[in-house]
């Protein structure tokens, strides 16, 4: 974090950056509600990944190419895993029967959250990383410093990445979220009405304050961010385990542009089949990298084209060879 001290300024830059964006977004171009068109999707999606890059330029000028580097990795790592997000988003507007012209309310609600879990989950991470680290030993004829918790989540991400290659599509359509624990605990705590009321997450009904529908949605999908962070964040860690800065960054331009990137592929989702596979790679490859990493230190400049090859390969491949779906 010594660098971040000495260059506030690009810590400023990332406050009014997001800050002024979220702020347009949701005051300006989105102040009522209404269908997000392909077009704004584009330029949405145009706008969000430019920001990123022109922030990662930032980071180049101020600090160097391996803090760049970083910051491309764990932004790239964010946005691949991220795209299981969007199957999840089309999952939970359909079965709540959300009206189109109010996904976008709920998205935007939902990525506020991720901006604060997302935050508490990295900064405690770091610390936790920080004060796991086993006393130095020989080891294969060297002296090697593990850590404990990168350890812990280099097995789980090789374990998850294995287990996602070779695991089975299924058809989730007709998944009964009435039984979703997040749905279970909305209902705990507050009466739900039927029916929706505008763009409201809460009603009154017979002078009783009720959640609506769209809260319901809005929980669900929170919940459902905080179980995917359990892969992502783990990844990341394998970037930069000790620079809160780069994680919490690169994670949240990764997050901030989720919510345009799902308007502009929802309709397209079964064009990347192969991208799982992609995925499970990248997952593998850095649970190996962390695993190994006592013993063999991997440039940033490495996983950032192991990681960009992969995806590209995927998607390129999933282009090519699109799914033959049964009529």
């Amino acid at each position: 974090m010594d660098h971040l001290i000495n260059h506030p300024g690009i810590l400023a830059v990332f406050g009014i950056a997001v800050f002024i964006m979220l702020l347009l977004d949701l005051g300006i171009f989105n102040k009522k509600s209404h269908e997000v068109s392909t077009k704004e999707a584009l330029t949405w999606s145009i706008v969000w990944i430019s920001l990123s890059m022109v922030f990662s330029g930032v980071i180049y000028f101020y600090m160097d190419f391996e803090n760049f580097a970083r910051f491309q990795s764990a932004y790239w790592i964010e946005k691949a895993l991220s795209v299981d997000n969007l199957f999840v988003f089309i999952l939970v507007f359909t079965f709540f029967k959300v009206p189109k012209h109010l996904h976008h309310r709920v998205l935007f609600w939902g990525i506020i959250g991720a901006l604060v879990f997302r935050a508490i989950f990295i900064f405690a991470g770091v610390e936790m990383i920080n004060h796991t680290y086993l006393p130095d030993m020989e080891l294969f004829g060297q002296t090697v410093r593990i850590n404990a918790v990168l350890t812990i989540f280099g097995v789980f991400l090789l374990y998850s990445g294995i287990k996602s290659w070779f695991s089975k599509e299924e058809n989730d359509a007709n998944a009964d979220l009435s039984k979703n624990p997040a749905v279970r605990l909305v209902h705990k705590f507050f009466k739900v009405s039927e029916n929706y009321d505008g763009d409201k997450f809460f009603t009154v009904q017979n002078g009783v304050k009720m959640a609506t529908p769209l809260f319901v949605a809005l929980v669900v999908i929170e919940f459902t961010d905080l179980l995917f962070a359990v892969d992502s964040i783990p990844a990341i860690f394998a970037i930069a385990p000790d620079d809160p800065f780069i994680l919490y960054t690169s994670n949240i331009f990764a997050i901030l542009g989720l919510r345009s990137l799902y308007f502009l592929l929802a309709n397209f989702m079964d064009s990347f089949s192969k991208l799982k596979y992609g995925l499970a790679i990248i997952l593998a490859f850095i649970g190996v990298k962390m695993i190994i990493s006592p013993f063999y230190h991997m440039e940033s400049w490495i996983s950032l084209t192991v990681i960009g090859s992969v995806l590209t390969l995927s998607i390129v491949l999933s282009l090519l060879f699109p799914p033959k779906h049964e009529q």
